[in-house]
């Protein structure tokens, strides 16, 4: 029965598009109007039936309504229920507005004498480039800036080069999601140097590999600054990086600062290198979570290392790390940590081997954390100074001004008294970094697979390779959605607009309205605060908010945020007094739940429970409540 229904249901849509298209070539009146049996006015229907109210669906969230014609909706939807979606997944991505990552970027010729400088250059292969060097500096500028996916490969770079010089600068910076791998990069280079900075800033999905890296390299110094900083969910892996090297310093400075849940892993990193000399400085700090791995690193057979870590994970929210093997059966290794995370939430830290069967080995901790395991490590040349957390002095409300600086300007969180007309504040900027998509009708997505345990079969349908990047992102989201809810929260992935409604009506009933900010003109600019409007008269009340994930169709995290008050704001242009932007924000009232380290209590100077916050609703994020 449920079969012959499908068919029947199939067999009149297609009549329906065909009688449609019938009419469009008869007049003109007609095939401007919307199709009936488009998503869309599938949609329009299904927001009568749900919300009584009878405003209409509001026009920001009908124009993400899925642009398949009705013949394509019935064909995909047919192609997803028999699980053959993938075979046309490109004609798919494309008819519905999603974000696929197919390319893969062309090789760049390998044979260049000359010197290189790649300024607002899109991604390359550079396979072999720059092999053989001598002398001479190649530099990118503006690489892959502001695109969607930037991808490069640069493998066995500045092979066998002798005093060649390579230059990353603004490197995929506002990249949505980008992917670098540095296999064999620099390989017995002699002399020279490189540096990456400014690399691969506020990007969301970072993914870099440094495999063998400078292997059997001779004093060819590398420095990382400024390098993922502003980012989210990002991973790095240093795959025998500097092995065999002779010389071969590496600073990380300023790395992975302010980001989200970043991870580096460190394999084999300076293994039978000679005076290797790595310093690790602000690394992940100020970061949410960050995660560092350290295995066999600066061990086996390694002569004379040096490795500093100063300000590490320092004032971050939790955090972990792991050095396992470190500077095993080294010799005259010197590793010192000074302010070694010093986190707002106590993180977690685990020594395991730790220089056991070293020879001269020499460790210091400095003011180091607590919550720390040690087993197996060595047990001389291992010293111990103020191993304590320094916490905040009791009643204490304020952090350092450069902590302040990195979370507030522009300022992101503001106090309530701040929604006062005629107040001039700083207007962070709320446009939308996310990569255009549109949803899918709750038809197809009900089809497809999602979740962890999933995992394979969601990877096939959007053809994601073992160890991708888009196997990072669909994996990323996934945990997300599965997380455990907050305290007193309930939350759900959407990825219909007939789901969120659900959502929606679910936690606050069906009398619901939702609301966006209008534009983002003056985003990132001291803006005057016009005539206000407290939603529901300012009462406390309930609300529903929605934030995009990254994922290949358009996913919303949504979740129920109690106890708050929802403000509508004329946002008007300083000197003119004109009127440029109707914002939207939401004032969380109780904040007991939230963590110390939250970035909100870093730029206001509070903690949980103390103060209430407020935020702008970002271009394409939105809120709903109860109508007036």
């Amino acid at each position: 029965m449920a079969k012959t229904v499908k068919l029947n249901l199939f067999f009149f849509l297609f009549l329906s598009s065909f009688f449609t298209v019938s009419l469009s070539q008869t007049t003109d009146h007609l095939s401007t109007k919307s199709n009936p049996f488009s998503p869309k006015s599938s949609l329009t229907r299904y927001w009568k039936l749900k919300i009584s109210n009878k405003l209409p669906i509001p026009s920001f969230l009908i124009s993400k309504a899925s642009p398949l014609s009705p013949l394509d909706f019935s064909l995909f939807t047919k192609l997803a229920s028999n699980h053959s979606l993938s075979s046309h997944l490109s004609s798919f991505c494309s008819s519905a507005g999603l974000f696929c990552l197919f390319s893969d970027p062309t090789s760049q010729d390998s044979g260049h004498t000359k010197d290189s400088n790649f300024a607002v250059y899109d991604g390359k292969r550079f396979s072999t480039y720059g092999t053989a060097r001598v002398g001479g500096a190649d530099g990118f500028k503006n690489y892959s800036e502001n695109t969607n996916f930037a991808s490069s490969g640069f493998s066995r770079y500045s092979g066998v080069s002798t005093g060649h010089h390579e230059g990353f600068t603004s490197y995929a910076t506002d990249a949505n999601v980008a992917g670098s791998n540095f296999t064999s990069y620099a390989g017995d280079a002699t002399g020279g140097a490189g540096e990456f900075n400014s690399y691969l800033p506020r990007v969301n999905v970072p993914d870099l590999r440094f495999a063998a890296y400078a292997a059997n390299g001779n004093n060819h110094p590398m420095t990382f600054k400024g390098y993922v900083d502003d980012t989210n969910s990002g991973n790095q892996q240093f795959l025998n990086y500097a092995k065999n090297g002779n010389g071969v310093p590496v600073g990380f400075t300023s790395y992975g600062d302010t980001s989200n849940v970043v991870g580096s892993t460190f394999s084999h990193y300076g293994e039978l290198a000679n005076a290797a000399n790595d310093s690790f400085k602000e690394y992940t700090s100020n970061a949410n979570n960050p995660s560092n791995d350290f295995k066999a690193y600066g061990g086996s057979g390694g002569n004379a290392g040096s490795d500093t870590f100063v300000s590490y994970r320092d004032g971050a929210n939790s955090g972990k790390d792991t050095f396992m093997s470190y500077g095993r059966k080294a010799n005259s290794g010197k590793t010192n940590f000074v302010n070694y995370g010093k986190s707002f939430n106590p993180g977690s830290d685990s020594f395991r081997e730790y220089g056991k069967g070293s020879t001269g080995q020499k460790t210091g901790f400095s003011i180091y954390a607590l919550n720390s395991t040690f087993k197996e490590y060595s047990k001389t040349g291992v010293t111990f100074g103020q191993y304590t957390k320094p916490g905040l002095k009791e009643g204490s409300e304020k952090v350092s001004g450069s902590m302040v600086n990195k979370w507030s300007e522009p300022v992101k969180f503001f106090r309530e008294k701040m929604l006062k007309k005629g107040t001039v504040v700083m207007m962070p900027d709320i446009s939308d970094k996310m990569p255009r998509r549109s949803f899918l009708p709750r038809a197809i997505t009900s089809e497809l697979p999602f979740a962890t345990s999933k995992l394979s079969d969601v990877k096939k349908v959007f053809q994601a390779r073992d160890n991708s990047v888009l196997e990072r992102v669909l994996t990323n989201t996934l945990l997300e959605c599965e997380r455990d809810p907050s305290p007193g929260e309930t939350k759900k992935c959407v990825g219909s607009i007939e789901d969120m409604i659900d959502f929606a009506v679910s936690v606050l009933g069906h009398d619901v309205v939702a609301r966006t900010t209008e534009n983002i003109k003056g985003s990132k600019k001291k803006v005057m605060i016009g005539e206000v409007k407290g939603v529901n008269g300012g009462k406390l009340t309930k609300s529903v908010s929605c934030h995009q994930s990254l994922y290949p169709y358009l996913l919303y995290y949504c979740h129920s945020v109690p106890k708050v008050r929802v403000y509508v704001a004329d946002i008007l242009d300083v000197a003119s007094k004109a009127k440029i932007n109707t914002g939207v924000a939401i004032c969380h009232i109780d904040t007991s739940s939230w963590s110390p380290g939250h970035g909100a209590f870093v730029a206001l100077g509070s903690g949980p429970g103390r103060i209430e916050v407020c935020h702008w609703i970002f271009e394409n994020d939105m809120t709903w409540t109860t109508m007036d």
